[in-house]
């Protein structure tokens, strides 16, 4: 896959596409959150990514990857996660730390880098986030889960993987042992967005919804 050099802001706003809607549309407010820029900030990149022919925007219908765009950004997050898996799984940083080290790491990699890497670690399918790393030519097979805030109360679910990016979000939910394998209950939903009550492992937990989206689940029936 041979992808044109980019600013890192560039590359970040194209992953972060990714991240948040896959190849669905995303709106700009989102996508500045996401990124913790301003909206007008997030505005005037999108517009110079239009004019780069790596996104394609319609107002109030959110911003689309052109397969330009799409290209680019797979090539990104293959890098990053496989840089997750390598701090992970062989330097032993902590799981929650691993998105950020990996982020600094992913914008300095070249190409034949990539691959040693690939090659070095036994061409993973997954990041320790769970999240699928594509491969060399920008495919990979999508998680077949839904979002653990869409599923029902008295479901018993395992975790496929987590979403977040966020050091302080993944340091969380480690801690509340909400990660990629663990089986878990729901066992109630508070009315008005409130939040789920979890049964994971012998402890109840309380998770927000927005937290909730975070986390990318299988039903067990």
């Amino acid at each position: 896959m041979s992808v044109p050099h980019l600013s890192e802001s560039t590359e970040m706003y194209l992953k972060a596409m990714v991240e948040l809607s896959g190849t669905e549309a995303v709106m700009i407010g989102r996508l500045a959150e996401r990124l913790n820029v301003t909206p007008v900030s997030a505005n005037e990149m999108v517009r110079r990514l239009g004019e780069q022919g790596l996104v394609s925007h319609k107002p109030y219908k959110g911003v689309t990857l052109t397969e330009k765009g799409n290209e680019v950004a797979c090539n990104v997050i293959r890098r990053q996660r496989l840089w997750e898996c390598f701090l992970y799984d062989h330097l032993k940083i902590e799981w929650s730390q691993v998105y950020e080290f990996a982020c600094s790491l992913e914008h300095a990699t070249a190409p034949q880098v990539t691959e040693a890497l690939a090659n070095f670690l036994g061409n993973p399918q997954t990041c320790p986030r769970g999240n699928p790393i594509p491969d060399k030519n920008g495919s990979f097979i999508p998680l077949d889960g839904i979002l653990l805030s869409e599923a029902k109360v008295g479901d018993t679910v395992t975790i496929l993987a987590v979403n977040a990016t966020a050091t302080d979000v993944l340091k969380y939910l480690q801690e509340k042992n909400i990660l990629p394998g663990q089986k878990m209950t729901v066992l109630e939903a508070a009315p008005l967005q409130g939040p789920l009550m979890l049964k994971v492992g012998s402890k109840e937990v309380a998770l927000g919804l927005s937290l909730a989206e975070f986390v990318i689940v299988k039903s067990n029936r």
